[in-house]
């Protein structure tokens, strides 16, 4: 008789049950500016999707994609200096 206990963890890997853990997240708090960077500057570019962009426009994409750059380069930099700290 074959067993299908490999099915079932399977089927259980992603139960009700499961939840993230604090490390998991802990990582998308520290992620959440990064993230809502990134929707602000794909808000910009779906604004401009059906017509030609305005200088408004031009603007609006520039100054978000700064803020998602900002974002990043600040993520980054706590990331870093985290694992400076902790070798």
């Amino acid at each position: 008789m074959n067993h299908i206990v490999t099915v079932q963890d399977a089927v259980t890997a992603f139960a009700d049950f499961m939840e993230p853990t604090p490390a998991e997240l802990a990582a998308i708090d520290a992620e959440m500016p990064v993230i809502l960077a990134d929707v602000e500057l794909l808000d910009a570019h779906i604004l401009t999707l059906d017509r030609t962009p305005s200088e408004v426009d031009v603007r609006r994409i520039r100054r978000a994609r700064r803020r998602a750059l900002a974002a990043r380069v600040a993520l980054v930099n706590r990331q870093a200096g985290r694992s400076d700290g902790a070798a």
